[in-house]
């Protein structure tokens, strides 16, 4: 039995409707009525509480699993979530798990303020008794579209700087994922790195947008400051702020070929995705 968690998530659900046809799948999420209430795949697939703020939910949750997908849990201080990911990991060796499949961060990304967790949790499972098979997940380029999307009067002012990033389509990580849980022996023990084959930066998001968006970058105090005063968690601030710091360094612009050869086919264009996701938020606003 495959297990996905996070099924109540954007890339949870994207999995979670590629594996809606097999009889051997099982969604987990904190809040199984909600999960069924807006996803599709949810009303066709069996829906388990599973909770990793809530450790007692997980033996119930992983029993009779043998291949867990494990989203990452990543929304919030790093001690809370290594404790989610470690009460995960424990649980699936005591439910005995063969196989976890993790979706971490990529390795560009040790720059970045929520490394930490993602690096704690690869090491975790290697020294688990279970197989296991890291997903290095590039920034999602619906990421990107949040933290740069153009103002009201045609503007791009996040602090990217002259940096560019390897960005990747949600799309294409759920693909990835699918792969590799329905096929994990082939994969055990195995580090994906799967980034963009290209980057981009402001300009090219800017250009993308249309001839009526400039690109104008602030400076990171400023987004800082926007940020405190936009309703932005504690945490979250310095997260955003490293987000910005790193592309605009030019930590985040490695590309690699990982996620083509993994998916057997070209990623989809992640700047396209990020275009794609602004106009829609700009949609559901109006």
């Amino acid at each position: 039995m495959i297990l996905v968690t996070g099924a109540g998530g954007a890339l949870g659900a994207l999995v979670a409707e590629q594996l809606a046809d097999r009889d051997d799948v099982v969604l987990g999420t904190r809040d199984p009525a909600r999960t069924r209430a807006q996803a599709r795949a949810a009303a066709r697939l069996p829906v388990r509480r599973v909770d990793f703020d809530d450790p007692g939910t997980l033996a119930k949750g992983f029993a009779d699993v043998e291949v867990l997908l494990m989203i990452s849990a990543g929304y919030g201080e790093d001690d809370a979530v290594t404790a989610r990911h470690g009460a995960a990991i424990d649980a699936a060796e005591e439910a005995g798990v063969r196989h976890v499949v993790y979706t971490s961060l990529t390795g560009d990304g040790d720059h970045l303020p929520y490394a930490l967790p993602h690096r704690w949790t690869e090491r975790r499972l290697r020294e688990s008794g279970m197989d296991w098979t890291i997903l290095r997940n590039g920034l999602y380029a619906e990421l990107l579209a949040l933290l740069a999307a153009p103002s009201a009067d045609g503007r791009i002012t996040a602090p990217l700087g002259d940096g560019r990033l390897a960005a990747v389509a949600r799309a294409d990580l759920a693909d990835a994922a699918v792969r590799v849980v329905v096929d994990a022996r082939a994969h055990a023990g195995r580090v994906h790195e799967l980034v963009g084959e290209r980057s981009f930066g402001g300009t090219d998001l800017a250009q993308a947008h249309g001839a009526h968006v400039t690109y104008e970058p602030r400076t990171l105090a400023e987004a800082r400051e926007q940020l405190a005063g936009s309703g932005a968690l504690p945490f979250q601030v310095p997260m955003l702020v490293g987000t910005y710091s790193a592309i605009a360094a030019g930590f985040l612009a490695g590309t690699g070929g990982d996620l083509r050869r993994l998916l057997g086919r070209a990623p989809r264009s992640a700047l396209a995705a990020a275009v794609a996701q602004s106009r829609e938020a700009v949609t559901a606003s109006a």
